[in-house]
């Protein structure tokens, strides 16, 4: 709907963000990179240098949360702090998207990445992941994705639309 509030973790050169922006949404994009914000920003998008583990913004402010592929990089010892953060910034109804990488059970630097240095990665089974979010919101809808450029196929895309209470 126009006018609605997105907030954007993990929002890298803001590809995302200005297609939401687009479309009327009011996006404010975040990332920890400093270069990434600056790219956002010369999109013409509100972006801000932070972390999920303090979006750094009051209580609801936002009406969803579009979080795709950054928090695969937060361990299971965080993920639930990380989430009621989330939570916290949406509304009362807010919605997350959440997308990540797994269907498997491994934390640790990937070896298999193509960044150097390796990253450091958090995968999750389906039901671990779903457990877990559902700890803090309301899950809606769960997919699973396996494109057919999967280079490792151990893992698949994991999608997961959840709503605040």
């Amino acid at each position: 709907m126009a006018g609605d509030r997105l907030l954007e973790l993990g929002a890298g050169t803001g590809y995302t963000s200005r297609w939401f922006a687009d479309r009327g949404l009011d996006v404010v994009a975040t990332d920890l990179s400093p270069a990434q914000v600056e790219r956002c920003r010369e999109k013409g998008l509100e972006a801000h240098v932070r972390d999920m583990y303090d979006p750094g913004f009051p209580d609801e402010s936002f009406h969803g949360v579009w979080a795709m592929n950054c928090l695969l990089h937060v361990p299971n010892s965080d993920l639930g702090s990380v989430l009621v953060g989330i939570r916290d910034v949406l509304v009362p109804g807010g919605l997350l998207q959440l997308g990540v990488w797994g269907g498997i059970s491994e934390e640790g630097l990937y070896q298999d990445d193509f960044y150097q240095p390796d990253r450091f990665f958090s995968f999750r089974t389906d039901d671990d992941l779903k457990q877990r979010v559902a700890e803090v919101f309301e899950v809606v809808s769960f997919d699973r994705l396996t494109p057919g450029d999967q280079t490792d196929d151990r893992l698949h895309l994991q999608l997961i639309v959840a709503r605040t209470s």
